[in-house]
């Protein structure tokens, strides 16, 4: 494939005839019960669903073309962010009616573009990559595709991509267990529209397993952008927490807070008592009430969550109008929606309670769903 002709883009320059895709189609089940009542990128993430911090960095880069692909509960989308026009966006949503895997979502929404360039965003995946500089590295290498790589401590879960001296991806290694380098697809890339449209149609492609490869295959060009900037894939429950509590302290960076950064964020209609202490990045919900003595940290509660007096919430998710009872202890749990935890209770280590269950005074769980 012939690249188009090379432009450079200085770090921090707007991204002018650029389209955004999102692919934002999966089901979540990693995170269920969670994703029970919403599909994973409109979980509210730092107060606001995560998507909307996502679209407020493509909308901060310049970009304001944005083609949403959708499956999972497609409809509260177009419900929540309309046409877009609220976030200075133009919004599209493209239907995806049979699971068709990344390559094939990419491909489906093909009839929606319109720029030369295409940058491209799994819609769970928390990063402060400096989008300007990744297609600046995209142009300047006259690049077919680009992928954006972030070096992480144990590659063997991701995709490993190895790169020569300059930057042009070598190989494409899904799942290792002998990775050759560090360096992994961090789920961010630039395609040339021909590219995209080179995908088959109707079918479920892989673009790790099969698009990937067989560009290299062919001789394309496949460059890496590779950096040190913050990246979170949210795909469990434990990276979710981490995520928002990452928002809400910005560590991550986001344009879309809806309070200042800091140890905790209250949203309006809240009651929290003088005496409850919020750290560690805490969000507090809409309608939440939180009695006195209790300390949440690092935690997650949605919308009219009800927390009792005396009660210690560490690295949690409280699903909307569940109730914790009066000196429970929740560390690293989900709690459904609308469950209910009896007073004394002791849930730790990654247990989950489903929607709607009831859980009597003084009940004890580890790692297990009830």
């Amino acid at each position: 494939m012939s690249a188009s002709p090379n432009q450079h883009l200085a770090v921090g320059e707007p991204l002018h005839g650029v389209d955004a895709v999102v692919l934002v189609g999966g089901k979540g089940t990693r995170l269920r019960p969670l994703t029970l009542s919403a599909p994973k990128p409109m979980l509210p993430t730092a107060g606001v669903p995560f998507l909307t911090h996502l679209l407020s960095r493509i909308r901060a880069a310049g970009i304001t073309h944005v083609v949403l692909g959708t499956s999972y509960k497609a409809e509260v989308f177009a419900e929540h962010f309309g046409d877009g026009s609220a976030l200075g966006l133009e919004l599209e949503y493209v239907v995806e009616e049979e699971p068709l895997d990344t390559g094939g979502a990419i491909r489906n929404v093909a009839d929606r573009l319109r720029a030369d360039d295409v940058m491209i965003f799994n819609g769970d995946i928390l990063s402060g990559v400096d989008l300007p500089a990744v297609l600046g590295t995209h142009r300047e290498a006259n690049a077919d595709v680009t992928l954006h790589l972030v070096k992480v401590p144990d590659p063997r879960r991701f995709g490993c991509v190895p790169t020569d001296a300059e930057g042009r991806v070598t190989a494409f290694l899904e799942k290792t267990d002998n990775p050759p380098t560090d360096q992994i697809n961090a789920g961010c890339y630039v395609f040339r529209r021909p590219v995209v449209e080179s995908i088959p149609v109707g079918r479920p492609v892989s673009v790790e397993r099969e698009t990937f490869p067989g560009l290299l295959e062919s001789g394309a060009r496949l460059q890496g952008h590779v950096d040190a900037s913050y990246w979170l894939d949210l795909g469990t429950p434990a990276a979710f927490v981490q995520g928002s509590a990452d928002l809400v302290r910005g560590i991550a960076p986001s344009a879309a807070l809806p309070g200042p950064a800091g140890q905790a964020i209250v949203l309006d209609g809240a009651r929290v008592r003088d005496d409850v202490e919020l750290t560690g990045g805490t969000t507090v919900g809409t309608n939440c009430m939180i009695g006195n003595g209790s300390r949440i940290d690092g935690s997650v509660l949605f919308d009219g969550a009800v927390i009792g007096s005396e009660a210690v919430v560490e690295r949690c998710v409280i699903g909307a109008s569940a109730k914790i009872g009066d000196g429970t202890v929740l560390r690293d749990v989900v709690i459904g929606d609308g469950a209910v935890i009896g007073a004394g209770c002791e849930l730790v280590d990654g247990a989950r309670v489903w929607p709607g269950v009831e859980l009597p005074d003084g009940a004890v769980r580890f790692s297990s769903d009830c």
